[in-house]
């Protein structure tokens, strides 16, 4: 089984249940369902990136994201919108769809502004809470833009979250923010890794178990 290339989505499926990610995301038992809220995340997703790069006018449904998107515009530096980023294992960038790619992953907006050394990485959320907005995400993409655009010095991370109208934000740096991250994930995906090679997959129980977990075969699944 490969566990690469890996992505954040894949490594926090990981954390929440080794179990559950070994039944959906390696065995692939369990094909994911699309919901309604998946569907309106991505409808807005497309929204937006149409508008920032192309100017296409907001679907009047999704008008309430218009001033966080004018917002974002005015911003100095070239827009580059659902970009990809490759890294390998000794992280250095490559192509997203490169034989020797490690860990992959899509920025839903990067403002790229080289001549003053300063990105944005923003990611658009669609919950209705941004009570426990999960900053890993803007990490793993800012360690990644700093590897793709060497000339910047500082990536401003950001999770928007274009229903209650917040913005969460956090700032890194490099040399030291960037070898912090290099360190962290590497940890981290090491993790997935030791369970991969002793095929030990344990599981973590939660809330989630009793109505929001598809795998039979776990005994704490609430179905059981």
């Amino acid at each position: 089984m490969s566990l690469v290339p890996w992505s954040y989505s894949k490594l926090k499926a990981f954390e929440t249940c080794p179990k559950q990610f070994y039944h959906v995301k390696i065995l692939k038992q369990y094909p994911q369902e699309e919901t309604d809220a998946m569907r309106y995340g991505t409808d807005v997703h497309l929204a937006c990136e149409e508008h920032i790069r192309d100017n296409k006018p907001i679907p009047k449904k999704y008008s309430y994201v218009q001033p966080s998107l004018d917002a974002l515009k005015r911003k100095k530096g070239k827009k580059l919108c659902e970009y990809e980023l490759g890294l390998t294992e000794d992280l250095q960038p490559c192509g997203f769809w490169d034989e020797d790619v490690w860990f992959r992953g899509i920025a839903d907006l990067i403002i790229l502004n080289e001549e003053d050394g300063i990105a944005w990485v923003v990611d658009y959320k669609t919950g209705k809470s941004a009570r426990y907005a999960d900053k890993g995400q803007l990490e793993l993409m800012a360690l990644a833009v700093f590897k793709h655009f060497p000339k910047i010095h500082t990536c401003n991370g950001g999770l928007l979250f274009v229903v209650c109208k917040q913005l969460i934000t956090e700032s890194y740096t490099r040399p030291r923010r960037e070898n912090d991250l290099e360190v962290k994930y590497r940890d981290k995906f090491s993790q997935m890794v030791i369970a991969s090679d002793n095929n030990v997959w344990n599981p973590n129980p939660s809330g989630l178990c009793r109505a929001w977990c598809d795998v039979l075969e776990c005994a704490h699944n609430g179905r059981n």
